[in-house]
């Protein structure tokens, strides 16, 4: 391991013990020698080094907690490990420590050391190292078996992590097949999948929720103006009133048709709310997004409003994350960072608590630069409701902080009976289904009907749809499926292929595949939607896989050849295509000219250049790549390269290897050009 990986190595658990002074913050080579000290007391004595058997975790924990590596005296209750696959294990188990992607809590490295322990122990008992898993198949298929299904899926993510940081970490305990293979074995947990949102319903939705974000914050000055101007009135009048009865709104805005003992006296009162509204510029906007069912416009529909934005923010967060719906709820006002990687420049990050995860201090996510309008509208929304708590009311002071909650405590305070604030009360969460029914005009139910386009799509990431999704009938949206949603659509699969759903996508698409996929950058990810990810990553292979079959792909060499590639698929069967991906026995790896299904890494390109996809390397008789399949649709794309390189030969130097090159090219599209129109 080089010198500049080292010293990005440092102690991430959150206790006040891991400081930059402390003897165990950075490990001075990898691994550590067996007597450098891992775990050190608030006096700075050893508690744990590199070496020990089991490793006491009390002054980090605040309470026994201990990892044990099984090479020390047999215990009845614990199994024992080979002493090389142990110095593996606390490798791997270091590494959580100190390195990219490490834990946070106690509690959350404990969990990761139990899940990766049974690797360890089966090796052993296999008289293998676990590093060398990948060369003893008939062992690595037994891993599904020491697992509870629910949990296997964690473990692949762990795996994947592994392999993913192998050259750093000095080994892996799966490769790339072994992992495909575990994916494949993993029994199915979950009865039903996550249903995955069809492209055209995911657009439309995604579209006006943010059409009514833009329209908030477009107004956002009157808006606050107008609901500033109602309080002020409402707060002055019912100080004028004894007891804990408040008037409603429109009493503080106009004349009662009361008089209660002449103590309204003193009161002052304005034009009805409608003329308010008018006023200050926003009667259309709230005529624009609420439901035409109210009568009139009052001060109450102000407040449904905010509340009604709130909500959408939230939506939208969640269509540009892996979040749970319990998460982004639990978002505080500070959550958007920015990260500036040096190659990829800003990457937006979502930061929060999760309670579904490994890490038990807090979380990050990935999330699009578009989530940021999001965040200033709930903030903004926020900021307002603190206004209406009177400072003397209990918990005014934690809400008026930056760590206020995105989706604050409900509050109205121009309601008829006054109900004083307590600041542990917070709202109860919306189902998506809820806001959509918020008697608004969010949503046109006839934009959310199924077509029959719709249902294929959908079915065929989810080959399980109940008959709620029938043709015909309106989408019942569910915060759920815009996880899996997300998932699936941040892979970019080719089921994905609308041009505006793909430009929506761009900023996302490229972020979460480095990110999650390839562990490029040094911030640490969700650990769930991290597994999430992952799982939908191979499962997704299955389902390009099974497009194959159609008559959209044509094979250069006949169709002799094409049924020889796609032999293995069945297009009935969805489930044995999925196992076929996971088990690397077939490959789809979009290219220009198509897709390439050759299993082993290719040295001709098929991205950047198409020389040897489409035999123009061969000047003679065309032999285009006996792994690649033609797609059609790539026609209009190949003739804007034509177009490309025509302009570059015209500057290429004679007898240049670029000439050649691009000689080679032109001819390729030709062949390919030549293979569509004979189908």
């Amino acid at each position: 391991m080089t010198t500049n990986i080292l010293l990005k190595l440092r102690l991430n658990i959150d206790s006040p013990l891991a400081v930059p002074s402390a003897e165990n913050y950075r490990p001075p080579c990898w691994p550590p020698t067996r007597d450098w000290p891992v775990v050190l007391d608030a006096a700075g004595e050893v508690v744990s080094r590199w070496g020990d058997a089991i490793w006491r975790l009390d002054p980090w924990a605040g309470k026994p907690l201990t990892l044990n590596f099984g090479d020390g005296p047999a215990q009845k209750h614990v199994a024992s490990i080979e002493h090389a696959n142990s110095n593996l294990l606390r490798s791997v188990v270091g590494w959580w420590l100190y390195g990219p992607n490490s834990a946070r809590g106690c509690r959350g490295l404990k969990t990761r050391f139990d899940h990766i322990r049974k690797l360890f122990v089966l090796s052993t008992k296999e008289n293998i190292l676990a590093s060398e898993l990948s060369q003893y198949p008939h062992v690595a298929d037994r891993i599904p078996n020491i697992f509870q299904p629910s949990r296997a899926g964690v473990l692949l993510a762990l795996l994947h992590e592994l392999y993913e940081q192998r050259d750093t970490l000095g080994f892996s305990l799966l490769d790339r097949a072994g992992l495909k293979r575990l994916a494949a074995a993993i029994p199915d947990h979950e009865r039903h999948q996550t249903p995955y949102v069809p492209p055209r319903i995911w657009c439309y939705q995604i579209t006006r929720l943010r059409e009514c974000l833009e329209d908030f914050l477009a107004h956002k000055d009157q808006i606050e103006g107008c609901f500033r101007f109602c309080l002020a009135a409402y707060q002055h009048n019912s100080s004028n009133l004894e007891g804990n009865v408040r008037p409603p709104l429109f009493c503080s805005l106009q004349q009662p048709s009361y008089v209660a003992d002449g103590r309204n006296t003193k009161q002052l009162y304005h034009e009805p709310f409608i003329d308010i509204a008018r006023r200050f510029g926003i009667i259309d906007l709230l005529r624009r997004w609420l439901d035409e069912s109210y009568t009139t416009i009052s001060g109450v529909q102000l407040s449904h409003y905010l509340y009604f934005v709130s909500r959408v923010g939230l939506a939208y967060i969640l269509n540009f994350s892996l979040m749970r719906v319990e998460e982004a709820w639990n978002l505080c006002t500070d959550c958007l960072h920015i990260e500036h990687d040096p190659q990829f420049g800003e990457i937006h990050i979502l930061r929060g608590r999760t309670t579904k995860t490994m890490s038990d201090i807090e979380a990050l996510w990935v999330t699009s630069p578009s989530v940021s309008i999001a965040v200033e509208a709930m903030r903004r929304v926020a900021d307002l409701q603190v206004e209406g708590i009177l400072p003397k009311e209990a918990g005014y002071e934690l809400l008026n902080s930056s760590k206020r909650y995105l989706i604050d405590y409900r509050n109205k305070p121009w309601t008829r009976t006054f109900s004083k604030f307590k600041g542990v009360r917070r709202p109860s969460i919306l189902s998506y289904s809820q806001l959509i029914h918020l008697r608004t005009k969010l949503f046109d139910p006839e934009q959310l009907r199924i077509t029959n386009e719709d249902f294929e799509l959908a079915r065929l990431v989810t080959p399980t749809l109940t008959d709620e999704f029938s043709v015909g009938k309106i989408w019942p949206l569910a915060w759920h499926q815009l996880r899996r949603t997300g998932a699936v659509n941040m892979l970019a699969s080719g089921l994905v292929s609308d041009a505006s759903l793909q430009f929506q996508l761009k900023h996302t698409a490229r972020a979460m595949s480095l990110y999650y996929g390839q562990n490029y950058s040094r911030v640490r990810m969700e650990e769930k939607a991290h597994a999430y990810y992952v799982l939908t990553m191979y499962e997704t292979l299955g389902k390009q896989l099974q497009q194959l079959t159609s008559n959209r792909f044509v094979s250069p060499h006949g169709e002799k050849r094409k049924i020889e590639i796609v032999r293995l698929i069945s297009a009935v069967d969805t489930r044995n295509v999925i196992k076929l991906a996971k088990q690397g026995i077939m490959a789809h790896r979009p290219i220009l000219l198509g897709i390439c299904t050759n299993r082993t890494p290719c040295p001709y390109g098929g991205i950047d250049n198409i020389a040897h996809c489409g035999g123009g390397d061969s000047p003679g008789e065309p032999k285009p790549c006996a792994h690649v399949l033609y797609d059609p649709e790539q026609l209009s794309t190949v003739e804007m390269l034509e177009i490309v390189l025509e302009e570059r030969l015209i500057t290429a130097s004679e007898d240049s290897p670029l000439r050649a090159s691009l000689e080679a090219q032109k001819r390729s599209v030709e062949n390919f050009r030549n293979v569509i129109q004979k189908t």
